[in-house]
């Protein structure tokens, strides 16, 4: 898995930011240079009584038209950079949408088919080579959607609606994070973008795209009744179940997710056991409740019928 790294991109949006980031900074060393040797120069010969008020008037002239001359080329440049951003062809890009929650991603799969959109959660799967717009919302406050091995950041406003379009062209996993102070759990808000091969892509859609598997045994079932019966069904969804919550992530397909609590802890029955007792004790201030006075045989059938999502 990759970590958040702004130097290694993988997409062209990235690429070009990149770009634009390394001539600032060549050009803010050069100058920070230039302003020292100018510092050193001026102390020396101050020093010494050979400075000059006409030498002096010359170095400050020189240095403002310089530094005007470099302003401007930066300025060029990063016009050159938002209008490159905006040419890539996305006449045939997957649409998804993205709700920015206090702390986590909803992400929504869009088709003009019913029937083939689908809900995951912190984690979104794109096809490698095909553009892909997304469409960004806030459900509370303001959140700041940023992968930069992709694409630059861009603010989700409550209210407003803004769109971010991006393409990764090297099958990978990239890690994004909210970029924008939205409370306690900042730090924690998480995501994961794995860019597959066009046919794993498809495939793992097509997946996403079923019901949850029913109960296999019986601690599934025991713990399918529990989620259903219970609280949990008040705002989690599961496809294919009367679960159909929207307050929270969508958990149809829960086991194929690589962590909990937006990249907190890793998804394995211990951390999920833990999660489901206090999540507190993990990202104090989550809105999901406590379940401390689940029986230690419940608290098992539920971490198995969710271990069976997949």
């Amino acid at each position: 898995m990759r970590v958040q790294n702004m130097f290694s991109v993988a997409g062209p949006q990235a690429e070009r930011i990149a770009e634009l980031w390394w001539i600032t900074f060549a050009i803010c060393l050069v100058v920070f240079a230039a302003v020292l040797v100018a510092t050193g120069l001026a102390l020396w010969k101050g020093r010494k009584g050979t400075g000059s008020g006409h030498g002096a008037h010359l170095a400050v002239a020189s240095a403002v038209g310089v530094s005007t001359v470099l302003l401007l080329f930066l300025i060029v440049a990063s016009v050159a950079t938002d209008r490159a951003l905006a040419q890539i062809d996305a006449s045939d890009a997957l649409k998804i949408e993205v709700v920015g929650n206090r702390w986590w991603w909803d992400i929504r799969y869009q088709d003009p088919d019913p029937s083939r959109r689908f809900t995951t959660a912190n984690e979104i799967a794109i096809p490698v080579g095909r553009a892909v717009e997304l469409t960004l919302r806030a459900n509370d406050v303001i959140h700041s959607f940023w992968v930069p091995a992709l694409h630059g950041k861009k603010d989700l406003i409550p209210g407003r609606t803004a769109t971010l379009t991006l393409r990764a062209d090297k099958p990978g996993t990239y890690r994004g994070q909210c970029a924008e102070f939205c409370g306690v759990q900042h730090a924690k808000m998480a995501l994961f973008v794995y860019a597959l091969p066009a046919q794993e892509y498809e495939a793992w859609a097509e997946q996403q795209r079923r019901p949850a598997p029913p109960p296999a045994d019986g601690p599934q079932q025991l713990g399918h009744d529990l989620f259903v019966k219970g609280t949990c069904a008040m705002c989690h969804a599961i496809q294919g179940t009367p679960a159909n919550g929207r307050r929270a992530p969508d958990l149809t397909h829960f086991a194929s997710r690589k962590t909990i609590g937006a990249g907190t802890v890793p998804n394995d029955p211990q951390q999920l056991a833990v999660w489901i007792s206090d999540p507190h004790a993990v990202k104090p201030g989550v809105n999901m409740p406590a379940h401390a006075f689940l029986k230690r045989e419940e608290l098992a059938a539920l971490v198995a019928y969710l271990g069976s999502l997949k």
